[in-house]
């Protein structure tokens, strides 16, 4: 039975990037109205991700709209789910954005990786260079 189980789940898994916390992302949900259907594209930062990688796992996307937070919960493996665009990658030192709710002003405000990185930038060992054979054989 688990065996099946497992095989169902991983045929329902989608393909989709490596979305982290403190991402950028715009999130292309399926929306039904009627006998219509159309794509509806939410933008916003991911503030959680939950329940790991497999079949069950979501993201906690918030976005500001006329100064009222939103944050919406999407299954990352959901049919409704058109496609999840990663935008812009920030670095953070935490997991759970949740502290991004009353932030105000630069608190609020992430640093990108490519900024971190060139403000930071990784040490490097220099080795020392190699004697240059000389002509004297």
């Amino acid at each position: 039975m688990s065996v099946q189980l497992d095989t169902f789940n991983k045929a329902q898994e989608k393909k989709m990037p490596d979305i982290r916390p403190g991402d950028i992302v715009k999130v292309h949900q399926k929306i039904k109205e009627g006998d219509k259907e159309r794509i509806q594209i939410f933008e916003g930062v991911v503030i959680a991700r939950k329940h790991g990688k497999g079949i069950s796992s979501t993201i906690t996307v918030r976005k500001v709209v006329d100064a009222v937070g939103v944050e919406r919960i999407f299954p990352v493996h959901s049919p409704s789910l058109e496609k999840i665009e990663v935008v812009k990658s920030s670095k953070v030192r935490r997991s759970k954005l949740y502290y991004l709710r009353t932030a105000k002003g630069a608190k609020g405000k992430l640093k990108n990786k490519e900024l971190a990185a060139a403000i930071a930038p990784d040490v490097v060992v220099e080795t020392p260079e190699e004697p240059t054979p000389t002509a004297t054989e």
